[in-house]
C-alpha cells in the first residue's frame, strides 16, 4: 500500500449537478482518480430569498479531491474553472494539508472488457 506523505485535500461545495462532470474530467484530462462527491442541503448566508427557495434548503454537492502537494495548485485551479466556482452562486472551495493519505489506484479492467 502506497502512502502519500505530502497530500492536500481540495473541497468544493457546488450547486447540484456539477460534480460528476468534474470528476470525469479530472480522471480523463488530469489522471486524478482520487475524487468523490456526496450530497448536502443548505443555503448561503447572503443568498437572497428569491434564489434560496424560501424555507426549503437547496441541495448541494460536496466534491473532495486528494492530490499530491506538488500538483495541488494546478488541480485546485482546474476544479475552480471546470466547476464554475468563478461565477455568481457557483459555490466555494478550500484546500488544506493532510498528514498522510493512502494512494488510491484503480484496477486495470482492460482484460475483462
Amino acid at each position: 500500500m502506497s502512502v502519500l506523505i505530502e497530500a492536500k485535500l481540495i473541497t468544493a461545495i457546488l450547486p447540484k449537478g456539477i460534480s460528476l462532470g468534474v470528476v470525469k474530467l479530472l480522471r480523463e484530462e488530469k489522471g486524478v482518480n482520487t475524487a468523490n462527491f456526496n450530497y448536502a442541503r443548505g443555503t448561503g448566508k447572503l443568498t437572497p430569498l428569491k434564489y434560496s427557495g424560501g424555507v426549503v434548503e437547496r441541495e448541494k454537492e460536496i466534491l473532495t479531491v486528494i492530490v499530491e502537494a506538488a500538483r495541488s495548485e494546478e488541480i485546485f485551479a482546474y476544479v475552480y474553472e471546470q466547476a464554475g466556482v468563478n461565477k455568481p452562486h457557483g459555490g466555494l472551495m478550500f484546500m488544506y494539508s493532510l498528514k498522510q493519505s493512502t494512494a488510491y489506484l484503480l484496477p486495470d479492467l482492460s482484460e475483462e472488457a
